[in-house]
């Protein structure tokens, strides 16, 4: 890890600090009020000579009436200080934390599908919430201990300057011992921030596939299995902690023992100054105050390499994100009137390029309204195909053509706009019903035409029981209602969209057959004058399409109506005796 950040570390903490300079006048505000406090620090311990020798010492009266008000007055600037500094930092640490999650959210929107795909959610979670936390702690605290504490080191420094420069010379030996041991600190730090983070996201990733799996859990005894699975990832995640609180520690160990080494050269040289009388009582005491001043700010400059290299980790996954391509949009061609002609033309697709062939040479075309379904065993490449209509992958070789223009020259939210999906794969937001139905675009639609769609798609029939009805809340998924109730409000977003071409992959996959023979209706009146592509519909809607394509591994090696590849008997007329013998069991292509 820390030879992959090393050549970026002044890129990305340059990138983060981008963030922040939006906000130049927080900042301002938080160093005036940090170097504030470096000076009033430097003032207590200053003010410890006059207490010394002229008050205790002396017994000088004037000292002792100003200095009560004098040490008042200090320690009230103090706190304005350092409430101007946590304030001020705090705004902007927050002010990043809400932008950086912003791009990357905003990210996810544009990134191709493949990208998603491939990536476990888990540790793209992980860089939405710890990563981007961890980025605001690098900024705010790093700037808090690097400003204030070096400017307070300064201050002590001048200081003990001042008191007794000979003296001095103990310490000024330790500073550059302190800074090595710094940098070499650092390595170790950055290694195991980036080893953390990626801890981190697997134990996210477990966590998110048993809350989402956990019905499958239940009921095949998982909990053992997943137990140990979340033990194993989380044990890589301990180790890891412990190995950069073990680094971090032994450095602020190591930064004391250094620093203690000092105390006793200038207690043994102040001994000398004081018996030659060069050296008073409150000289000294003030400029060990000041030395004693500067060992926590030493410590936690030692320390915050560790919070500095876990911020330039983060931010470099979060960086790796943002700079990802978005999804290919070159294309500049807007059509509001489609007539829904389309065209596959010796169409390849693979996911990889090393990959074998998904598709090879796949070539049909379907008029404007009219419906062409595709069937095949499963894998055959059917729901592929259906993914390349709205270009959620494009394709290897051949094109695809849209009223005769190819896909990629239409601008891209313009070419999904004219396309509706139900796929069996049901997707609903943990939102009200009415939200799930006028979802995006569709929040412009009237409540009329969205009633209109909810009684079309039998969706009226389970809402009016429902006590907060079109308000009611779906959960999760959808996981609050029935397979059937969610492939219904499904159906019903496509049709209150109502575009001129519609993809059905599996659409009515979890509908039984009284609901399906209620739906038919509806996805009737859909189809009517649209291009539609019926993927494994079952048997009904297979029967109305217009044609029929049957796909074996990525080919098309039948084509026709439904009677006609019957009476053919080839691999279709298999496929329907095989699997729609018994029709009353609604079975399903």
């Amino acid at each position: 890890m820390s030879r992959r950040l090393d050549p970026r570390f002044k890129e990305v903490y340059s990138r983060l600090w981008g963030y922040v300079l939006p906000h130049k006048v927080i900042g301002a505000i938080a160093v005036v009020a940090m170097a504030s406090t470096a000076v009033v620090e430097a003032a207590i311990v200053w003010m410890i000579e006059p207490l010394m020798d002229e008050t205790l010492v002396a017994h000088n009266l004037e000292t002792a009436r100003w200095l009560p008000i004098a040490f008042v007055l200090v320690f009230i600037a103090r706190g304005l200080a350092g409430y101007g500094t946590e304030a001020s930092l705090g705004w902007i640490g927050r002010s990043v934390i809400s932008k950086l999650r912003q791009d990357v959210f905003r990210k996810f929107l544009t990134l191709p599908v493949g990208f998603i795909e491939k990536h476990a959610t888990g540790p793209l979670l992980s860089r939405m919430t710890y990563n981007v936390e961890m980025v605001a702690e690098s900024v705010t605290n790093v700037v808090t201990v690097l400003v204030r504490d070096f400017l307070t080191v300064l201050a002590a420094i001048g200081v003990m300057l001042y008191q007794s420069q000979r003296l001095f010379v103990f310490v000024a030996i330790l500073l550059p011992i302190i800074a090595l041991l710094i940098q070499i600190l650092g390595r170790a730090f950055r290694r195991y921030s980036g080893r953390i983070q990626d801890s981190v996201g697997e134990v996210t990733q477990v966590t998110d596939e048993v809350l989402s799996g956990n019905r499958i859990v239940k009921v095949f005894g998982g909990d053992q299995y997943e137990m140990e699975r979340l033990v194993e990832v989380d044990d890589r995640n301990r180790k890891q902690n412990l190995k950069l609180i073990r680094s971090r520690s032994l450095g602020v160990a190591v930064t004391q023992v250094i620093f203690g080494v000092g105390i006793a050269g200038v207690i043994y040289a102040a001994g000398i100054e004081s018996v030659n009388g060069e050296l008073s009582p409150g000289s000294f005491m003030s400029f060990f105050g000041a030395m004693m001043l500067m060992l926590q700010p030493l410590r936690r400059m030692s320390n915050i390499n560790a919070t500095l290299q876990r911020g330039i980790a983060a931010g470099d996954s979060l960086f790796t994100i943002i700079d990802e391509p978005n999804e290919h949009n070159y294309g500049t061609h807007a059509n509001n009137n489609i007539k829904g002609q389309v065209e596959f033309r010796n169409v390849g697709f693979s996911y990889r390029n090393a990959d074998p062939a998904i598709l090879e040479n796949v070539s049909f075309t379907v008029e404007a309204g009219k419906s062409i379904a595709v069937v095949g065993h499963s894998g055959s490449g059917k729901s592929t195909l259906a993914g390349l209509l709205p270009r959620f992958y494009d394709v290897a070789s051949g094109k695809i053509l849209l009223d005769g223009i190819p896909l990629q020259d239409y601008e891209l939210g313009n070419l999904r706009s004219n396309i509706s999906l139900v796929s069996q794969d049901i997707i609903l937001f943990n939102d009200t019903i009415e939200n799930n139905l006028a979802y995006g675009q569709l929040k412009e639609r009237s409540r009329s035409e969205l009633l209109q769609v909810a009684e079309a798609a039998h969706i009226t029939d389970f809402v009016r029981k429902l006590p907060e009805g079109f308000e009611t809340v779906v959960g999760d998924r959808g996981i609050l209602l029935s397979g059937g109730q969610r492939q219904r409000i499904a159906i019903g977003r496509a049709l209150l969209k109502n575009s001129p071409v519609l993809i059905l992959d599996e659409a009515t996959s979890s509908l039984d057959a009284k609901s399906e023979r209620r739906i038919q209706d509806a996805l009737a009146k859909l189809m009517k004058d649209r291009t539609t592509l019926v993927i494994a519909h079952r048997l009904s809607t297979v029967e109305r399409a217009d044609q029929i394509i049957v796909l074996d591994e990525g080919r098309i090696v039948e084509s026709g109506s439904h009677q006609e590849l019957l009476d053919t008997g080839g691999l279709y007329c298999s496929l329907y005796k095989m699997q729609f013998s018994d029709k009353s069991e609604g079975s399903s292509l």
